[in-house]
């Protein structure tokens, strides 16, 4: 019996065409998400990605060297100006970088839209992406994604990255960052600085105030009370009284004397009455002294109480005069400064993406999200029901 070489050929190429079939559907799922997105991987990162330049520059906020605590004084103390650590200024100048305000601020000094919307980027990295219709809210999470601005702890500084797709765009926007942080912290200063003589302003306007008040209460009491100064008539009331007193003395010595030497002398009962009215007379001193509540004493309290209020308005105000020229001289000083450590770099080699690293991880992740699968696969092949 023979047999025909065409069938045999054909037999063959069956048998092979159902191996390779049975082949390929074993291996499907594991050519789906492994092979296929492992090989667009390797076709994007390595022949299609957009090289991406990236210009890096550092900068520091200082401020001026603060008094020791032997040098504060009252005045120093009451002006509070509001002014915080630099590493505050650099969290504020940090926030602003990934603001809105900064890539409006930005895109009137450089066109930040071109720049990313360069011809040298790809498809899948420029701007705007494929699935974005360019809307400024567009270019802003694009925007976001290509500039990063990392406080350091350790050494202070602020490190600024701007990732474009060439190296003159890199360095143009973060030159043009630079500059707007430099001009926001003197924004910063000039707003602390108004706010610290608007509040010196305030105190000495209070303290003038608080001096006139004295002075027109003390007037007032003045004019009630009838007396222009009560420590004078005070002293006035006690010579008086002093004189008094020893006319007293002297009159009762003389009486006692005239009544061991002639008892029956017709000038006793005259002395008698003088030392009475010397007596009432001193009794008037001492009550306007101290004998009623309108009494002198009780004018004295009050009156040095007025006193001693527009003595302390006085010295209030001489301390919120000199609070506010200290205010002034610092308003004329610069509080708080950015200075650049290291200038914006223009980058000669691109350093993103990096082509290897990309396609492993592609392919790390195929196989990852392959074994899971798989053992979801096999999980449920075990565990169902059989027929």
């Amino acid at each position: 019996m023979h047999h025909d070489p065409d069938l045999q050929r054909q037999a063959g190429e069956t048998t092979a065409e159902n191996k390779l079939l049975a082949l390929l559907k074993r291996w499907r799922w594991f050519g789906a998400f492994v092979v296929l997105p492992s090989l667009l991987g390797t076709l994007y990162f390595g022949f299609i990605a957009a090289d991406i330049y990236v210009s890096v520059s550092s900068f520091v906020i200082k401020a001026p060297d603060k008094q020791s605590a032997s040098n504060v004084s009252l005045g120093s103390i009451l002006q509070r100006t509001g002014l915080g650590s630099g590493q505050e200024q650099s969290n504020e100048i940090i926030g602003y970088l990934h603001s809105r305000d900064a890539l409006a601020d930005l895109s009137q000094k450089v066109d930040v839209r071109g720049a990313f919307s360069s011809p040298e980027a790809d498809v899948f990295s420029g701007f705007p992406r494929l699935w974005e219709s360019g809307s400024f809210e567009d270019l802003y999470a694009f925007y976001l994604g290509k500039v990063n601005a990392m406080p350091d702890p350790a050494s202070g500084l602020t490190q600024l990255k701007v990732e474009a797709f060439t190296p003159q765009d890199a360095q143009a926007i973060n030159l043009g960052l630079l500059k707007l942080s430099e001009n926001l912290v003197n924004q910063l200063n000039e707003r602390v600085n108004e706010q610290a003589m608007a509040d010196a302003e305030e105190r000495v306007d209070e303290a003038q105030k608080r001096v006139r008040d004295a002075r027109i209460r003390l007037s007032a009491y003045r004019n009630t009370a009838r007396i222009l100064d009560p420590q004078q008539e005070g002293m006035g009331i006690m010579a008086a009284s002093n004189e008094l007193i020893s006319q007293e003395t002297a009159l009762r010595a003389q009486l006692s004397q005239l009544q061991r030497m002639a008892p029956d002398h017709p000038s006793i009962p005259a002395i008698r009455e003088r030392i009475m009215a010397t007596r009432q007379q001193i009794d008037t001193q001492t009550s306007r002294a101290v004998g009623t509540g309108d009494g002198l004493a009780s004018r004295l309290s009050e009156y040095e109480n007025l006193l001693v209020e527009q003595e302390f308005a006085t010295q209030l105000l001489t301390v919120a005069n000199s609070s506010l020229e200290q205010a002034r001289v610092e308003a004329e000083q610069q509080q708080y400064y950015l200075e650049r450590v290291v200038e914006p770099n223009l980058p000669d080699a691109p350093i993103l993406p990096n082509r290897l690293k990309s396609i492993l991880a592609v392919i790390f992740a195929s196989l990852c999200v392959y074994l899971v699968g798989w053992m979801l696969a096999v999980g449920i092949r075990e565990h169902a029901p059989e027929s």
